[in-house]
Protein backbone atom coordinates (compact mmCIF):
# COMPACT_ATOMS: atom_id res chain seq x y z
CA UNK A 1 0.00 0.00 0.00
CA UNK A 2 1.52 3.37 -0.96
CA UNK A 3 2.47 5.67 1.90
CA UNK A 4 -0.06 8.47 2.55
CA UNK A 5 1.29 11.84 1.44
CA UNK A 6 0.66 15.35 2.73
CA UNK A 7 -0.11 18.30 0.48
CA UNK A 8 3.61 19.19 0.38
CA UNK A 9 4.52 15.68 -0.78
CA UNK A 10 5.92 14.69 2.63
CA UNK A 11 5.06 11.43 4.34
CA UNK A 12 2.49 11.56 7.10
CA UNK A 13 5.15 10.18 9.46
CA UNK A 14 7.03 13.47 9.15
CA UNK A 15 4.09 15.42 10.58
CA UNK A 16 4.19 16.50 14.23
CA UNK A 17 1.55 17.70 16.66
CA UNK A 18 2.96 20.36 18.98
CA UNK A 19 1.70 22.60 21.76
CA UNK A 20 3.07 26.06 22.60
CA UNK A 21 1.98 28.70 25.10
CA UNK A 22 2.62 32.38 24.46
CA UNK A 23 1.08 33.07 27.89
CA UNK A 24 -0.57 31.09 30.69
CA UNK A 25 2.14 28.56 31.63
CA UNK A 26 3.90 29.56 34.82
CA UNK A 27 1.37 32.34 35.53
CA UNK A 28 -2.35 32.80 36.07
CA UNK A 29 -3.62 35.09 33.32
CA UNK A 30 -2.72 36.17 29.78
CA UNK A 31 -3.79 32.82 28.30
CA UNK A 32 -2.67 32.36 24.68
CA UNK A 33 -2.09 28.84 23.38
CA UNK A 34 -1.10 27.38 20.03
CA UNK A 35 -1.45 23.92 18.51
CA UNK A 36 0.68 23.15 15.48
CA UNK A 37 0.21 20.28 13.02
CA UNK A 38 2.52 19.32 10.17
CA UNK A 39 6.25 19.09 9.49
CA UNK A 40 8.43 21.48 11.51
CA UNK A 41 8.96 23.83 8.57
CA UNK A 42 5.33 23.90 7.38
CA UNK A 43 2.98 23.65 10.34
CA UNK A 44 -0.61 24.83 10.40
CA UNK A 45 -1.57 26.52 13.64
CA UNK A 46 -4.69 26.85 15.79
CA UNK A 47 -4.81 29.49 18.52
CA UNK A 48 -6.87 28.92 21.66
CA UNK A 49 -7.71 32.05 23.69
CA UNK A 50 -6.04 35.44 23.65
CA UNK A 51 -6.21 37.12 27.04
CA UNK A 52 -4.68 39.80 29.19
CA UNK A 53 -3.17 40.09 32.63
CA UNK A 54 -3.10 43.12 34.85
CA UNK A 55 -0.18 45.33 35.91
CA UNK A 56 1.59 44.51 39.14
CA UNK A 57 1.71 47.92 40.80
CA UNK A 58 5.11 49.55 41.16
CA UNK A 59 6.73 47.30 38.54
CA UNK A 60 4.43 48.58 35.78
CA UNK A 61 3.94 52.34 36.32
CA UNK A 62 1.26 53.83 34.09
CA UNK A 63 0.39 50.48 32.46
CA UNK A 64 -3.32 49.77 31.93
CA UNK A 65 -3.23 46.10 30.90
CA UNK A 66 -0.65 43.57 29.70
CA UNK A 67 -0.85 41.58 26.45
CA UNK A 68 1.12 38.55 25.31
CA UNK A 69 3.85 39.22 22.77
CA UNK A 70 2.61 37.58 19.54
CA UNK A 71 5.72 38.04 17.41
CA UNK A 72 6.13 34.27 16.88
CA UNK A 73 2.66 33.70 15.45
CA UNK A 74 2.65 37.07 13.65
CA UNK A 75 5.49 35.73 11.54
CA UNK A 76 3.41 32.57 10.96
CA UNK A 77 0.08 34.34 10.46
CA UNK A 78 -0.41 32.88 6.98
CA UNK A 79 -0.33 29.43 8.59
CA UNK A 80 -2.75 30.37 11.41
CA UNK A 81 -6.13 28.80 10.67
CA UNK A 82 -8.18 30.52 13.36
CA UNK A 83 -8.70 31.56 16.97
CA UNK A 84 -11.08 29.64 19.25
CA UNK A 85 -12.22 31.35 22.47
CA UNK A 86 -13.13 29.00 25.32
CA UNK A 87 -14.98 31.57 27.45
CA UNK A 88 -15.34 35.29 28.08
CA UNK A 89 -13.09 35.95 31.06
CA UNK A 90 -10.65 38.79 30.43
CA UNK A 91 -7.61 36.53 30.86
CA UNK A 92 -8.93 34.50 27.90
CA UNK A 93 -10.64 37.11 25.69
CA UNK A 94 -9.29 40.50 26.78
CA UNK A 95 -6.57 40.89 24.14
CA UNK A 96 -8.64 39.84 21.11
CA UNK A 97 -9.83 43.26 19.98
CA UNK A 98 -6.48 45.02 20.20
CA UNK A 99 -4.29 42.11 19.06
CA UNK A 100 -6.54 40.82 16.24
CA UNK A 101 -5.14 43.21 13.57
CA UNK A 102 -1.78 41.47 14.01
CA UNK A 103 -3.38 38.11 13.17
CA UNK A 104 -6.37 38.77 10.90
CA UNK A 105 -7.96 35.33 11.35
CA UNK A 106 -11.52 34.07 11.94
CA UNK A 107 -12.61 33.98 15.60
CA UNK A 108 -14.87 31.20 16.91
CA UNK A 109 -16.98 31.59 20.06
CA UNK A 110 -20.24 30.43 21.66
CA UNK A 111 -23.20 32.88 21.82
CA UNK A 112 -22.49 34.45 25.24
CA UNK A 113 -18.76 34.71 24.56
CA UNK A 114 -19.41 36.18 21.12
CA UNK A 115 -21.81 38.67 22.71
CA UNK A 116 -19.19 39.81 25.22
CA UNK A 117 -16.62 40.14 22.44
CA UNK A 118 -19.02 42.23 20.35
CA UNK A 119 -19.70 44.44 23.37
CA UNK A 120 -15.96 45.04 23.70
CA UNK A 121 -15.81 45.89 20.00
CA UNK A 122 -18.57 48.46 20.52
CA UNK A 123 -16.47 50.12 23.24
CA UNK A 124 -13.76 50.58 20.62
CA UNK A 125 -16.23 52.21 18.27
CA UNK A 126 -16.65 49.10 16.07
CA UNK A 127 -13.60 50.19 14.12
CA UNK A 128 -12.65 46.58 13.35
CA UNK A 129 -14.56 44.10 11.22
CA UNK A 130 -13.50 41.01 13.16
CA UNK A 131 -15.05 37.87 11.58
CA UNK A 132 -16.70 36.34 14.66
CA UNK A 133 -18.19 32.91 13.93
CA UNK A 134 -20.82 32.05 16.52
CA UNK A 135 -20.85 28.33 17.26
CA UNK A 136 -23.46 26.48 19.34
CA UNK A 137 -22.84 25.00 22.76
CA UNK A 138 -21.38 21.51 22.39
CA UNK A 139 -20.94 22.21 18.67
CA UNK A 140 -18.34 20.70 16.38
CA UNK A 141 -16.58 22.46 13.53
CA UNK A 142 -13.37 22.43 11.48
CA UNK A 143 -10.62 25.03 11.57
CA UNK A 144 -7.99 24.19 8.96
CA UNK A 145 -6.74 20.65 9.70
CA UNK A 146 -8.18 20.76 13.23
CA UNK A 147 -11.57 19.19 14.09
CA UNK A 148 -12.80 21.06 17.17
CA UNK A 149 -15.61 19.87 19.45
CA UNK A 150 -16.87 22.02 22.33
CA UNK A 151 -17.73 20.28 25.60
CA UNK A 152 -19.73 22.37 28.06
CA UNK A 153 -18.13 22.69 31.49
CA UNK A 154 -19.08 24.50 34.70
CA UNK A 155 -17.14 27.65 35.60
CA UNK A 156 -17.78 31.12 37.03
CA UNK A 157 -19.08 32.42 33.70
CA UNK A 158 -21.59 31.06 31.18
CA UNK A 159 -20.50 28.74 28.38
CA UNK A 160 -16.99 27.83 29.44
CA UNK A 161 -16.04 25.03 27.07
CA UNK A 162 -13.37 22.39 26.99
CA UNK A 163 -12.09 21.65 23.49
CA UNK A 164 -11.65 18.19 22.01
CA UNK A 165 -9.16 18.94 19.24
CA UNK A 166 -8.99 16.00 16.84
CA UNK A 167 -6.04 15.72 14.49
CA UNK A 168 -4.48 13.09 12.25
CA UNK A 169 -2.03 12.34 15.07
CA UNK A 170 -4.53 12.07 17.93
CA UNK A 171 -7.06 13.93 20.05
CA UNK A 172 -6.13 16.60 22.58
CA UNK A 173 -8.49 17.66 25.38
CA UNK A 174 -7.86 21.33 26.17
CA UNK A 175 -9.82 21.70 29.40
CA UNK A 176 -9.74 25.50 29.68
CA UNK A 177 -11.20 26.65 33.05
CA UNK A 178 -13.62 24.20 34.63
CA UNK A 179 -15.00 22.53 37.74
CA UNK A 180 -17.47 19.75 38.50
CA UNK A 181 -20.58 21.59 39.71
CA UNK A 182 -23.72 19.47 39.54
CA UNK A 183 -25.92 22.40 40.66
CA UNK A 184 -24.78 25.60 38.92
CA UNK A 185 -26.96 28.69 39.32
CA UNK A 186 -27.06 29.16 35.55
CA UNK A 187 -26.22 26.90 32.63
CA UNK A 188 -25.88 23.14 32.64
CA UNK A 189 -23.79 20.81 34.74
CA UNK A 190 -20.60 19.59 33.03
CA UNK A 191 -21.16 16.96 30.36
CA UNK A 192 -19.28 14.20 32.19
CA UNK A 193 -20.79 11.57 29.91
CA UNK A 194 -19.17 13.23 26.94
CA UNK A 195 -15.81 13.26 28.73
CA UNK A 196 -16.13 9.53 29.43
CA UNK A 197 -17.10 8.86 25.80
CA UNK A 198 -14.06 10.82 24.69
CA UNK A 199 -11.95 8.57 26.90
CA UNK A 200 -13.41 5.51 25.18
CA UNK A 201 -12.60 7.06 21.80
CA UNK A 202 -9.02 7.69 22.92
CA UNK A 203 -7.31 10.82 24.26
CA UNK A 204 -3.71 11.44 23.32
CA UNK A 205 -3.17 14.38 25.68
CA UNK A 206 -4.87 16.56 28.24
CA UNK A 207 -3.76 20.18 28.44
CA UNK A 208 -5.27 20.86 31.85
CA UNK A 209 -6.24 23.59 34.30
CA UNK A 210 -3.85 23.60 37.29
CA UNK A 211 -5.19 26.53 39.33
CA UNK A 212 -6.35 24.46 42.32
CA UNK A 213 -4.07 21.46 41.92
CA UNK A 214 -2.68 22.11 45.41
CA UNK A 215 -6.10 22.04 47.09
CA UNK A 216 -7.62 18.78 48.32
CA UNK A 217 -11.26 17.78 48.02
CA UNK A 218 -13.87 19.19 45.66
CA UNK A 219 -14.94 22.72 44.81
CA UNK A 220 -18.23 23.78 46.45
CA UNK A 221 -21.22 24.57 44.24
CA UNK A 222 -22.41 28.01 43.17
CA UNK A 223 -25.77 27.00 44.58
CA UNK A 224 -24.20 26.88 48.07
CA UNK A 225 -22.92 30.45 47.66
CA UNK A 226 -26.36 31.60 46.52
CA UNK A 227 -27.95 30.20 49.71
CA UNK A 228 -25.27 31.80 51.90
CA UNK A 229 -25.63 35.22 50.22
CA UNK A 230 -29.40 35.07 50.60
CA UNK A 231 -29.10 34.49 54.35
CA UNK A 232 -26.45 37.20 54.86
CA UNK A 233 -28.46 39.80 52.92
CA UNK A 234 -31.69 38.88 54.69
CA UNK A 235 -30.08 39.45 58.09
CA UNK A 236 -28.20 42.68 57.24
CA UNK A 237 -29.62 45.71 59.10
CA UNK A 238 -28.59 48.40 56.62
CA UNK A 239 -27.22 48.77 53.10
CA UNK A 240 -25.42 45.85 51.48
CA UNK A 241 -22.79 46.37 48.77
CA UNK A 242 -21.57 43.29 46.90
CA UNK A 243 -18.60 43.31 44.55
CA UNK A 244 -17.73 40.42 42.25
CA UNK A 245 -16.40 39.81 38.76
CA UNK A 246 -18.76 41.50 36.31
CA UNK A 247 -18.73 38.41 34.09
CA UNK A 248 -19.95 36.09 36.87
CA UNK A 249 -23.55 36.01 35.70
CA UNK A 250 -24.44 33.22 38.13
CA UNK A 251 -23.31 35.41 41.03
CA UNK A 252 -25.24 38.38 39.61
CA UNK A 253 -28.37 36.24 39.54
CA UNK A 254 -27.72 34.95 43.07
CA UNK A 255 -27.39 38.51 44.43
CA UNK A 256 -30.50 39.63 42.53
CA UNK A 257 -32.51 36.69 43.89
CA UNK A 258 -31.26 37.39 47.42
CA UNK A 259 -32.21 41.07 47.16
CA UNK A 260 -35.70 40.24 45.92
CA UNK A 261 -36.21 37.61 48.67
CA UNK A 262 -35.21 40.20 51.30
CA UNK A 263 -37.57 42.82 49.88
CA UNK A 264 -34.70 45.00 48.69
CA UNK A 265 -33.97 46.85 45.47
CA UNK A 266 -30.97 45.76 43.38
CA UNK A 267 -28.80 48.72 42.36
CA UNK A 268 -26.12 48.27 39.68
CA UNK A 269 -22.97 50.42 39.84
CA UNK A 270 -20.37 49.94 37.11
CA UNK A 271 -20.38 49.89 33.32
CA UNK A 272 -18.94 46.37 33.08
CA UNK A 273 -21.87 44.99 35.06
CA UNK A 274 -24.38 46.69 32.78
CA UNK A 275 -22.62 45.19 29.76
CA UNK A 276 -22.57 41.66 31.20
CA UNK A 277 -26.24 41.85 32.21
CA UNK A 278 -27.24 43.03 28.76
CA UNK A 279 -25.42 40.13 27.06
CA UNK A 280 -26.78 37.64 29.61
CA UNK A 281 -30.36 38.81 28.94
CA UNK A 282 -29.82 38.63 25.17
CA UNK A 283 -28.51 35.06 25.42
CA UNK A 284 -31.14 33.84 27.89
CA UNK A 285 -29.04 33.45 31.04
CA UNK A 286 -31.00 36.20 32.75
CA UNK A 287 -34.75 36.69 32.19
CA UNK A 288 -36.03 39.36 29.83
CA UNK A 289 -37.67 41.04 32.81
CA UNK A 290 -34.50 41.10 34.89
CA UNK A 291 -35.12 44.03 37.19
CA UNK A 292 -32.64 46.46 38.72
CA UNK A 293 -32.25 50.19 39.19
CA UNK A 294 -29.35 52.34 38.05
CA UNK A 295 -26.92 53.88 40.53
CA UNK A 296 -28.46 57.33 40.04
CA UNK A 297 -31.51 56.16 42.03
CA UNK A 298 -29.39 54.98 44.98
CA UNK A 299 -29.98 58.09 47.09
CA UNK A 300 -33.75 57.86 46.65
CA UNK A 301 -33.96 54.44 48.33
CA UNK A 302 -34.36 53.67 52.01
CA UNK A 303 -31.09 52.53 53.62
CA UNK A 304 -32.41 49.11 54.63
CA UNK A 305 -33.88 48.47 51.16
CA UNK A 306 -30.65 48.52 49.14
CA UNK A 307 -28.39 45.81 47.72
CA UNK A 308 -25.81 47.50 45.50
CA UNK A 309 -23.86 45.28 43.12
CA UNK A 310 -20.55 47.02 42.32
CA UNK A 311 -17.58 46.57 40.05
CA UNK A 312 -14.09 46.64 41.56
CA UNK A 313 -13.56 43.30 43.30
CA UNK A 314 -9.89 43.34 42.29
CA UNK A 315 -9.14 46.84 43.51
CA UNK A 316 -9.37 48.53 40.10
CA UNK A 317 -8.83 52.24 40.83
CA UNK A 318 -11.59 53.54 38.52
CA UNK A 319 -14.19 50.91 39.43
CA UNK A 320 -17.21 51.60 41.62
CA UNK A 321 -15.97 50.05 44.87
CA UNK A 322 -12.70 52.03 44.85
CA UNK A 323 -14.58 55.28 44.27
CA UNK A 324 -17.01 54.44 47.08
CA UNK A 325 -14.07 53.75 49.43
CA UNK A 326 -12.59 57.16 48.53
CA UNK A 327 -15.95 58.94 49.02
CA UNK A 328 -15.69 60.04 45.39
CA UNK A 329 -18.55 58.10 43.79
CA UNK A 330 -21.14 60.53 42.39
CA UNK A 331 -24.16 58.42 43.38
CA UNK A 332 -23.28 55.60 45.80
CA UNK A 333 -22.03 55.91 49.38
CA UNK A 334 -21.68 53.65 52.42
CA UNK A 335 -21.92 54.57 56.09
CA UNK A 336 -21.11 53.11 59.48
CA UNK A 337 -23.00 49.85 59.98
CA UNK A 338 -23.38 49.07 56.26
CA UNK A 339 -22.04 45.78 54.90
CA UNK A 340 -19.56 45.31 52.02
CA UNK A 341 -19.27 41.75 50.66
CA UNK A 342 -16.24 40.85 48.53
CA UNK A 343 -17.75 37.93 46.62
CA UNK A 344 -14.55 36.97 44.85
CA UNK A 345 -11.03 35.79 45.46
CA UNK A 346 -8.20 38.27 45.03
CA UNK A 347 -6.04 37.54 41.98
CA UNK A 348 -2.34 37.32 42.89
CA UNK A 349 -0.80 40.76 42.44
CA UNK A 350 -3.99 42.62 43.42
CA UNK A 351 -3.71 42.07 47.18
CA UNK A 352 -2.38 45.56 47.94
CA UNK A 353 -5.10 47.37 45.96
CA UNK A 354 -7.90 45.25 47.42
CA UNK A 355 -6.50 45.63 50.94
CA UNK A 356 -6.41 49.42 50.57
CA UNK A 357 -10.10 49.51 49.62
CA UNK A 358 -11.11 47.20 52.46
CA UNK A 359 -9.15 49.27 54.99
CA UNK A 360 -10.67 52.50 53.69
CA UNK A 361 -14.17 51.04 54.05
CA UNK A 362 -13.35 49.77 57.54
CA UNK A 363 -12.26 53.29 58.57
CA UNK A 364 -15.76 54.45 57.60
CA UNK A 365 -17.22 51.87 59.97
CA UNK A 366 -18.39 49.59 57.14
CA UNK A 367 -18.41 45.88 57.98
CA UNK A 368 -16.27 43.82 55.58
CA UNK A 369 -17.10 40.24 54.62
CA UNK A 370 -14.76 38.12 52.47
CA UNK A 371 -14.52 34.45 51.54
CA UNK A 372 -12.32 34.01 54.61
CA UNK A 373 -15.28 34.98 56.81
CA UNK A 374 -18.26 33.28 55.15
CA UNK A 375 -19.28 31.29 52.08
CA UNK A 376 -19.55 34.28 49.72
CA UNK A 377 -17.37 32.90 46.94
CA UNK A 378 -16.34 29.57 45.45
CA UNK A 379 -13.64 28.84 42.95
CA UNK A 380 -14.37 28.11 39.31
CA UNK A 381 -11.48 25.66 39.05
CA UNK A 382 -11.11 21.94 39.91
CA UNK A 383 -9.55 20.70 43.11
CA UNK A 384 -7.60 17.46 43.36
CA UNK A 385 -10.58 15.08 43.61
CA UNK A 386 -12.15 16.58 40.48
CA UNK A 387 -8.85 16.22 38.62
CA UNK A 388 -8.72 12.55 39.62
CA UNK A 389 -12.20 12.03 38.15
CA UNK A 390 -11.19 13.71 34.90
CA UNK A 391 -8.26 11.34 34.47
CA UNK A 392 -10.42 8.33 35.33
CA UNK A 393 -12.85 9.31 32.55
CA UNK A 394 -10.45 10.40 29.84
CA UNK A 395 -7.38 8.13 30.47
CA UNK A 396 -4.94 10.33 28.52
CA UNK A 397 -1.48 9.17 27.49
CA UNK A 398 0.00 12.62 28.16
CA UNK A 399 -0.62 15.54 30.52
CA UNK A 400 0.73 19.05 30.02
CA UNK A 401 -0.35 21.19 33.01
CA UNK A 402 -1.51 24.71 32.12
CA UNK A 403 -3.17 27.75 33.70
CA UNK A 404 -1.10 28.09 36.84
CA UNK A 405 2.01 29.39 38.48
CA UNK A 406 5.04 27.08 38.61
CA UNK A 407 4.01 25.53 41.93
CA UNK A 408 0.53 24.77 40.58
CA UNK A 409 1.91 23.15 37.42
CA UNK A 410 4.25 20.94 39.40
CA UNK A 411 1.54 19.90 41.87
CA UNK A 412 -0.73 19.00 38.95
CA UNK A 413 2.07 16.98 37.34
CA UNK A 414 2.62 15.03 40.56
CA UNK A 415 -1.10 14.30 40.89
CA UNK A 416 -1.38 13.12 37.27
CA UNK A 417 1.51 10.69 37.73
CA UNK A 418 -0.21 9.31 40.83
CA UNK A 419 -3.38 8.87 38.71
CA UNK A 420 -1.43 6.71 36.26
CA UNK A 421 -0.96 9.16 33.38
CA UNK A 422 1.99 7.58 31.53
CA UNK A 423 3.70 10.78 30.36
CA UNK A 424 3.71 14.15 32.11
CA UNK A 425 5.51 17.13 30.60
CA UNK A 426 5.77 20.39 32.54
CA UNK A 427 6.46 23.30 30.20
CA UNK A 428 6.54 27.07 30.40
CA UNK A 429 5.78 29.94 28.05
CA UNK A 430 7.79 29.69 24.85
CA UNK A 431 8.64 25.97 25.11
CA UNK A 432 7.38 23.89 22.16
CA UNK A 433 6.10 20.51 23.34
CA UNK A 434 5.87 17.72 20.77
CA UNK A 435 2.82 15.60 21.62
CA UNK A 436 3.13 13.18 18.68
CA UNK A 437 4.72 11.14 17.26
CA UNK A 438 6.92 9.59 19.91
CA UNK A 439 7.17 10.49 23.57
CA UNK A 440 6.12 13.96 24.71
CA UNK A 441 9.09 16.27 25.09
CA UNK A 442 10.23 19.85 24.57
CA UNK A 443 11.69 20.11 21.07
CA UNK A 444 12.09 23.84 20.46
CA UNK A 445 11.49 27.29 21.87
CA UNK A 446 9.75 30.40 20.58
CA UNK A 447 10.13 34.07 21.50
CA UNK A 448 7.67 35.19 24.17
CA UNK A 449 7.20 38.27 26.29
CA UNK A 450 4.77 40.99 27.25
CA UNK A 451 3.35 44.09 25.65
CA UNK A 452 1.88 46.98 27.63
CA UNK A 453 -1.15 49.07 26.84
CA UNK A 454 0.07 52.53 27.78
CA UNK A 455 -2.84 54.92 27.30
CA UNK A 456 -3.83 54.49 23.65
CA UNK A 457 -0.53 52.91 22.65
CA UNK A 458 0.87 49.39 22.81
CA UNK A 459 4.53 49.43 23.82
CA UNK A 460 7.15 46.75 24.52
CA UNK A 461 7.77 45.73 28.11
CA UNK A 462 11.55 45.41 28.00
CA UNK A 463 12.36 48.77 26.45
CA UNK A 464 10.57 52.06 25.99
CA UNK A 465 8.65 54.45 28.20
CA UNK A 466 7.61 52.05 30.97
CA UNK A 467 11.21 51.03 31.58
CA UNK A 468 12.17 54.71 31.81
CA UNK A 469 9.34 55.32 34.28
CA UNK A 470 10.60 52.55 36.52
CA UNK A 471 13.98 54.25 36.62
CA UNK A 472 12.41 57.65 37.19
CA UNK A 473 10.50 56.25 40.16
CA UNK A 474 13.76 55.06 41.72
CA UNK A 475 16.22 57.90 41.06
CA UNK A 476 14.38 60.97 39.71
CA UNK A 477 15.60 63.28 36.96
CA UNK A 478 17.78 66.38 36.53
CA UNK A 479 17.38 68.56 33.44
CA UNK A 480 20.22 70.92 32.47
CA UNK A 481 19.55 73.70 29.94
CA UNK A 482 22.49 75.33 28.13
CA UNK A 483 22.74 77.87 25.32
CA UNK A 484 26.03 78.26 23.40
CA UNK A 485 27.06 80.30 20.39
CA UNK A 486 28.53 78.53 17.38
CA UNK A 487 31.97 79.50 18.74
CA UNK A 488 31.24 77.71 22.02
CA UNK A 489 30.56 80.74 24.20
CA UNK A 490 27.89 80.65 26.88
CA UNK A 491 24.95 82.92 26.00
CA UNK A 492 23.50 82.91 29.53
CA UNK A 493 23.88 81.13 32.83
CA UNK A 494 23.05 77.39 32.78
CA UNK A 495 19.68 76.38 34.24
CA UNK A 496 18.98 73.23 36.27
CA UNK A 497 15.63 71.62 37.17
CA UNK A 498 15.28 68.67 39.57
CA UNK A 499 12.36 66.30 39.97
CA UNK A 500 12.36 63.36 42.38
CA UNK A 501 15.84 64.32 43.65
CA UNK A 502 16.52 65.49 47.24
CA UNK A 503 16.77 69.25 47.61
CA UNK A 504 19.95 69.13 49.74
CA UNK A 505 22.83 66.79 50.48
CA UNK A 506 23.67 65.57 53.98
CA UNK A 507 25.54 68.79 54.78
CA UNK A 508 22.67 71.03 53.69
CA UNK A 509 24.17 72.11 50.36
CA UNK A 510 21.44 72.61 47.73
CA UNK A 511 21.49 69.81 45.16
CA UNK A 512 20.87 72.22 42.29
CA UNK A 513 24.01 74.14 43.30
CA UNK A 514 25.98 70.87 43.26
CA UNK A 515 24.67 70.21 39.74
CA UNK A 516 25.43 73.77 38.54
CA UNK A 517 28.96 73.61 39.95
CA UNK A 518 29.50 70.39 37.96
CA UNK A 519 28.17 72.05 34.78
CA UNK A 520 30.40 75.10 35.14
CA UNK A 521 33.48 73.03 35.96
CA UNK A 522 32.94 70.84 32.91
CA UNK A 523 32.55 73.81 30.57
CA UNK A 524 35.72 75.41 31.95
CA UNK A 525 37.62 72.20 31.32
CA UNK A 526 36.66 72.06 27.63
CA UNK A 527 38.66 74.41 25.36
CA UNK A 528 36.44 76.90 23.56
CA UNK A 529 37.32 75.56 20.09
CA UNK A 530 36.25 72.07 21.14
CA UNK A 531 32.88 73.30 22.42
CA UNK A 532 31.73 73.42 18.80
CA UNK A 533 31.27 69.62 19.13
CA UNK A 534 27.80 69.94 20.61
CA UNK A 535 27.24 66.21 21.22
CA UNK A 536 30.56 65.91 23.07
CA UNK A 537 29.74 68.89 25.29
CA UNK A 538 26.26 67.59 26.14
CA UNK A 539 27.59 64.13 27.06
CA UNK A 540 30.42 65.58 29.17
CA UNK A 541 27.95 67.75 31.10
CA UNK A 542 25.58 64.81 31.58
CA UNK A 543 28.29 62.60 33.01
CA UNK A 544 29.69 65.25 35.34
CA UNK A 545 26.30 66.21 36.79
CA UNK A 546 25.34 62.56 37.27
CA UNK A 547 28.65 61.82 38.98
CA UNK A 548 28.51 64.89 41.25
CA UNK A 549 24.96 64.20 42.42
CA UNK A 550 25.73 60.50 42.88
CA UNK A 551 28.67 61.40 45.10
CA UNK A 552 26.44 63.66 47.22
CA UNK A 553 23.32 61.47 47.29
CA UNK A 554 24.45 57.88 46.77
CA UNK A 555 22.10 57.39 43.79
CA UNK A 556 22.62 58.09 40.10
CA UNK A 557 19.73 60.17 38.72
CA UNK A 558 18.64 60.35 35.11
CA UNK A 559 20.27 63.47 33.61
CA UNK A 560 19.02 65.15 30.44
CA UNK A 561 20.97 67.98 28.82
CA UNK A 562 19.10 70.41 26.58
CA UNK A 563 21.77 72.25 24.61
CA UNK A 564 20.76 75.02 22.19
CA UNK A 565 23.05 76.68 19.65
CA UNK A 566 22.25 80.34 18.97
CA UNK A 567 23.75 82.92 16.67
CA UNK A 568 26.37 85.07 18.38
CA UNK A 569 28.80 87.79 17.41
CA UNK A 570 31.81 86.77 15.41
Amino acid sequence: MPEQQTQRGRSREQDELVFLALGGLGEIGMNAYLYGLGPPDARKWLMVDLGITFPEGEDDPGVDVIFPDLRFIEEERNALAGLVITHAHEDHIGAVVEMWPRLGVPVYATPFTAGMLKAKLAEFGNRLAIPIHEVPLNGRFSVGPFDVELIEMAHSIPESSALAIRTSLGTVLHTSDWKLDATPVIGSAPDTGRLAALGEEGVLAVIGDSTNAMRDGRSPSERDVAKSLAEIIRNAPHRVAVTTFASNVGRIKAVADAARAAGRELVIAGRALHRAIEVAVDTGYLPQGFRYVDQQQFKELKRSHIVCLCTGSQGEPRAAMARIAENEHPDVSLDKGDLAIFSSRTIPGNEKAVGWIQNALARMGVEILTDSDALVHVTGHPRREELRELYAWTRPKILVPMHGEVRHLKAHAELARACGVPEVQVAYNGEVVRLAPGPARIVDDAPVGRLFRDGRLIVPAGDGPVRERRKLAAVGIIVVALALTRRGELVSDPQVALDGVPGEDGDGEPMDEIALTAVEGTLRSIPRERRRDIEMVAEAVRRSVRGAVAAAWGKKPIVKVLLSVVEGKG
